[in-house]
C-alpha cells in the first residue's frame, strides 16, 4: 500500500524549544534554537524514511479551536507560548515549506484534527498512514494498516499496540479519555474513574453511550467501589458526553482533497535565503540541499 507520513509538528517544535541550548540566533539576533532543533528532526525523518507523500500539521493557537468554544477550560492549564517561540513557530513552518512539504494549519481545528481528516481522506484512496507523534490521542485513528511512530523513542505500533498501551481498542480511545480524563488538555474526566477502571468499563460495555444507558448494571460489576462508580457516572453523565466531544478527533476539518497535494516538491527556491536568515551551519545546509535537490 502507498504510505503517507503525517507529522505532529507542534509537538516537535516544543520539544526542540525545551531541549536545544539557547545559543542559536538568526541574522537579526533573535533566538532560533527551536528552529534549529526542529529542522534537524525533520531532516532525520526525511533521510530515514524518504517519504513520497507527507504533511506537517501545526496548531494555530491554544485558544481558538472549536473545543474552546464548547468548553472554555480546554487547555487553560497551559501557558501561552512566549513571543520568541511564536516567532519560531512561523519560521518552522517556513522551513517545512522550503523542504517542499505540505503544511496543515487552521484556526478552528487543531493539528490532531487536520491529521485525522487527512488520514481519513487518504484511506479512501488506498493509502496507509504513519502518524509521527507520541500523543496517545492519535490511537483512535489507527486502522488495520496504519501506524504510529514515537520518533524520539523510535517506537512504532499499530492498532494492537494501542490496546497494549491503554487497554482499549482504537475505536474506544475517545470514550476512554472522556472517562478517565486527560490532564495534558485539562479534561477532568469522571471523578473517581482512573485509567484501569475506564478500560474495564469499556471492555464490558463497549462504548460510553452503552455504559451510560446501562449505568444501573455498574454497581453489580466486580470492580472496586462499583456502587460509588455507578453513582459518579449518573451524576456526571452529561459531562462525560461533553468530554468525548473534546477527546474525539474531528474527521471533517477543511483540507485539500486528494493525495497529490502531499507529494514532496524538489528544488524549492526559498531554501537558500532561509538558510542565510537562520544562520544554519554547513552540515545543516548540506543536508537541506541534498533533501531538496532534483
Amino acid at each position: 500500500m502507498p504510505t503517507a507520513h503525517l507529522i505532529d509538528g507542534s509537538l516537535y517544535v516544543f520539544r526542540a524549544w525545551h531541549s536545544m541550548p539557547d545559543e542559536f540566533h538568526d541574522v537579526d539576533g533573535h533566538p532560533v534554537n527551536a528552529v534549529h532543533g526542529y529542522t534537524r528532526f525533520l531532516c532525520e525523518v526525511l533521510e530515514r524514511e524518504d517519504p513520497s507523500h507527507l504533511a506537517v500539521a501545526f496548531d494555530a493557537s491554544l485558544t481558538t479551536s472549536f473545543r474552546n468554544a464548547i468548553y472554555p477550560a480546554y487547555k487553560a492549564n497551559r501557558e501561552l507560548p512566549p513571543p520568541d517561540l511564536e516567532r519560531q513557530f512561523v519560521l518552522c513552518r517556513a522551513v517545512t515549506e522550503a523542504l517542499g512539504i505540505r503544511v496543515l494549519i487552521d484556526h478552528s481545528f487543531e493539528a490532531d484534527d487536520l491529521i485525522g481528516s487527512t488520514l481519513w481522506s487518504l484511506r479512501a484512496h488506498g493509502f496507509r498512514s504513519v502518524i509521527v507523534s507520541a500523543d496517545k490521542d492519535f490511537g483512535q485513528l489507527l486502522g488495520e494498516h496504519d501506524e504510529q511512530w514515537d520518533f524520539a523513542r523510535n517506537l512504532r505500533w499499530g492498532p494492537a499496540g494501542v490496546f497494549e498501551r491503554l487497554g482499549v481498542h482504537p475505536v474506544q480511545v475517545a470514550d476512554y479519555l472522556a472517562l478517565c480524563g486527560d490532564a495534558v488538555d485539562n479534561i477532568p474526566g469522571v471523578p473517581g474513574i482512573g485509567a484501569k477502571t475506564a478500560a474495564a468499563l469499556l471492555a464490558h460495555f463497549g462504548t460510553l453511550d452503552a455504559l451510560l444507558d446501562r449505568v444501573d448494571e455498574v454497581a453489580f460489576l466486580r470492580l472496586r467501589g462499583a456502587a460509588s462508580c455507578a453513582a459518579k457516572l449518573r451524576q456526571h453523565a452529561d459531562a462525560a458526553r461533553l468530554y468525548r466531544r473534546l477527546t474525539r478527533i474531528a474527521l471533517d476539518a477543511p483540507i485539500d482533497s486528494g493525495f497529490d497535494v502531499l507529494v514532496r516538491k524538489r528544488g524549492v527556491e526559498t531554501l537558500e535565503a532561509l538558510c542565510e536568515q537562520l544562520r544554519f551551519g554547513p552540515l545543516t545546509r548540506n543536508r537541506l540541499r541534498a533533501l531538496t535537490s532534483i
